[in-house]
């Protein structure tokens, strides 16, 4: 059903304005203020949540990186970047040429290793103009570094039979700090620090959109910060880890218990949490499978006893 309500939004808003000032109803003349017209057809816009990746370092076959879009409109805002991002996008039936803008959380690799393939996919499938690229201190001399790791098939695709647009291929980086990062056409995104171990640079996001609130938590342990951004937000996409005896990797030598301590979010604490912020749906995502989805889903459910689902890749909320 809300498939159905963004496509009607998308085409049927439009086209019923622009409709109604061909038939004369509407005119561009001045008792028609300027860009009333542009305002209604955003107003006509839906958001929808799509869970393009809910996984994290360890190589299960059923979820890619993590990467969550926020649809509005024909607009698609990318938060996060893992493994897989170009085939997600082409899954959930988004365009694969460009996003209109891409946040990251922070530059831990499970985050930002399809990032590459998001920057030169989109161009090798047609975009030709920069997108918006935001994140922590950092990201662009990572983009930089992929820039020069390519060059000799961007070389190639140039000035061989391809025929690319010569530049076509990079982004716009944007450095950010916590605040207001993107502020257009009746979307804005608020970047806020969260507590992810060592990491300095970490942030969550919080989207408002003409008919929704929407907060991503990125990688955390439990934030003051992201309560006070959550409180009754629509949806609440939030990561989980499970605090078990032994890393996922098998490996004796890391201390797993304490490195969720500092770094996640176990799925009590979860619980815990979305109580006092009450969304109206929390989405667990980036969960690394160290236990069953119902023991997570009970931990959570003893201190959180609104709406929860287990998220899944191409999910859509």
């Amino acid at each position: 059903m809300k498939s159905a309500a963004i496509a009607f939004s998308v085409v049927a808003g439009p086209l019923l304005l622009l409709a109604l000032r061909e038939g004369g109803r509407l005119s561009d003349d001045s008792s028609f203020p300027a860009g009333a017209l542009d305002r209604a057809i955003q107003a006509s816009d839906s958001t929808t949540l799509v869970l393009l990746g809910t996984g994290t370092p360890r190589p299960t076959p059923d979820k890619m990186g993590p990467a969550t879009a926020v649809v509005v409109g024909k607009r698609v805002f990318l938060f996060d970047a893992g493994v897989g991002v170009e085939r997600r996008l082409a899954g959930a039936q988004l365009p694969t040429n460009g996003v209109t803008a891409a946040f990251i959380t922070h530059l831990h690799s499970d985050h930002v290793l399809g990032l590459p393939d998001l920057i030169f996919s989109s161009w090798i499938f047609g975009r030709s103009k920069p997108f918006g690229l935001y994140g922590p201190p950092g990201l662009r001399d990572m983009v930089n570094h992929f820039y020069a790791a390519l060059r000799e098939d961007i070389r190639i695709r140039t000035t061989g039979l391809e025929h690319e647009t010569p530049g076509g291929y990079r982004v716009t980086v944007h450095e950010i700090q916590p605040g207001v990062v993107y502020d257009s056409g009746g979307v804005r995104v608020r970047a806020f620090r969260v507590n992810h171990g060592a990491w300095r640079d970490a942030f969550g996001y919080r989207i408002d959109t003409p008919d929704r609130s929407i907060v991503i938590s990125g990688d955390t342990r439990p934030s003051e910060e992201l309560i006070k951004q959550a409180t009754g937000v629509d949806i609440l996409v939030h990561e989980v880890q499970f605090p078990g005896a032994r890393a996922p990797s098998g490996r004796a030598d890391v201390d797993w218990p304490r490195y969720v301590s500092e770094y996640h979010t176990t799925a009590t604490q979860l619980g815990e949490l979305a109580a006092r912020a009450n969304p109206r749906l929390l989405v667990i995502s980036h969960n690394a499978q160290t236990a069953a989805a119902d023991s997570i889903m009970i931990a959570v459910r003893r201190g959180f006893h609104g709406r929860v689902v287990m998220g899944k890749d191409l999910d859509r909320f």
